[in-house]
C-alpha cells in the first residue's frame, strides 16, 4: 500500500559539527529506522531513498493542513546535502543553512547544546506493508519536503497525510454519523492538536488587542474626567499655548492626575492646585456657590493678577 507519511526524527545522541562561517551543520540525522509513530524502516529502503533526500529544501515548521501546500519564502532556511545511509542507524546528511536567517543563532546553539531540539519532519510518499500488528516501510518513493521543527522529542499525535485522505474519502455529511469531540481526539489526534494550537494563537492575539483597547479607553476616560475637573475649578487646559496657563497646568501635573484612578483623589489634587493659584494671584475663590452653582471671576483675571514672572510663579507652585 502506498501512502503519504509525516515522520519526526531528532539528532539526540549524534555528534554534530557546526561550521558557523560556512553555514553548515555536518552529521545531522535525517531519518531513523524506527518511527515515533510505531513504523519500522527497512535498511534497504533507506539506502534506496538516500538520493531522494539529496538537495531537499528545508523549511521552518511543517505546513499547516495539506502537506503539499506551497510554502512561504521566509520559511525557507536551508538545504540537505551529502546524504549517506548507515544501515544500522538511518540516514545522515549535512544541513546547509542560511546564517542570516532569523533562527540561525538558535539553530547553532541547539546543535551544540541541545541536539534533541534539532529535528526534521518529513512529508514522504512511501510503500508500506502490515506484518502482524506492525507497519513496515518497504520503500520511500517520493520526498515532498523536509521541515525543521521545534521540540521534535516531545511532539505527540504527529499529523499524517493518511488522516487527510481518510477524511476526504468519508461519506457525505448527510450519510455519515455526526462526529463528536471524542471521536476526533481518538481518530485524528494530530488534527485536533493543530486546530487547538491555531485557536490558542488566535485567542492570545484577541486578548492582546482587547488589553490594548481597554487601556486606550481607560486613558481617554481619565483625560476626559481630568479636563472636566480643570474647567470646574477654572484652571487652564493643559494644551493651552499661554505661558502662564502652561505654568499652572503643567504636563507633569496633568500626568499625575491621569495616574490616579480615583476621581475623589483627582478632584482633591485639582482643588489644591486651584487654591494655590488663588493664593498666589489674589483672585477670589474659584468655587463660590450661589444657588447651588459654582461661580468665579472671569478666567482672564487669574492671568491678570499676581506675579507676571513665569519662573517665579513656577517656583511658587512647585
Amino acid at each position: 500500500m502506498t501512502e503519504m507519511l509525516q515522520e519526526f526524527f531528532d539528532s539526540r545522541g549524534v555528534t554534530m559539527q557546526v561550521d558557523r562561517q560556512s553555514g553548515v551543520i555536518r552529521g545531522v540525522k535525517v531519518l531513523g529506522l524506527e518511527s515515533r509513530n510505531g513504523r519500522s524502516y527497512l535498511p534497504d529502503a533507506l539506502v534506496q531513498a538516500a538520493p531522494l533526500y539529496e538537495g531537499a529544501k528545508v523549511n521552518v515548521n511543517h505546513p499547516k493542513g495539506n502537506p503539499s501546500a506551497p510554502r512561504d519564502y521566509q520559511d525557507r532556511i536551508g538545504i540537505i546535502r551529502n546524504v549517506t545511509a548507515r544501515p544500522s542507524e538511518g540516514l545522515f546528511a549535512d544541513f546547509y543553512f542560511n546564517p542570516k536567517h532569523a533562527l540561525a543563532e538558535q539553530l547553532i546553539w541547539d546543535s551544540g547544546h541541545a541536539p534533541e531540539n534539532v529535528g526534521f519532519s518529513h512529508n514522504v510518499e512511501a510503500r508500506t506493508a502490515r506484518r502482524g500488528d506492525h507497519v513496515v516501510v518497504e520503500a520511500i518513493t517520493r520526498v515532498q519536503s523536509v521541515d525543521l521543527v521545534a521540540d521534535p522529542a516531545t511532539t505527540r499525535g504527529l499529523f499524517e497525510s493518511a488522516e487527510v485522505a481518510k477524511l476526504a474519502t468519508s461519506p457525505p455529511p448527510s450519510e455519515a454519523q455526526p462526529l463528536t469531540i471524542d471521536d476526533l481526539k481518538r481518530d485524528y489526534p494530530a488534527l485536533v492538536e493543530c486546530i487547538r494550537e491555531e485557536m490558542a494563537g488566535e485567542v492570545r492575539r484577541l486578548r492582546e488587542e482587547l488589553d490594548r483597547l481597554t487601556t486606550a479607553e481607560t486613558r481617554h476616560n481619565q483625560q476626559k474626567t481630568a479636563r472636566q475637573l480643570l474647567r470646574e475649578y477654572h484652571l487652564p487646559d493643559p494644551e493651552s499655548n499661554e505661558p502662564l496657563a502652561r505654568a499652572i497646568t503643567t504636563e507633569k501635573f496633568f500626568e499625575s492626575l491621569l495616574s490616579s484612578s480615583d476621581e475623589k483623589v483627582m478632584r482633591k489634587m485639582v482643588e489644591e492646585r486651584a487654591q494655590l493659584v488663588q493664593a498666589l494671584t489674589g483672585t477670589c475663590n474659584t468655587r463660590n456657590t450661589i444657588e447651588g452653582q459654582p461661580q468665579s471671576r472671569d478666567q482672564h483675571l487669574v492671568y491678570g493678577v499676581g506675579p507676571t514672572d513665569i519662573k517665579s510663579f513656577l517656583a511658587s507652585i512647585t
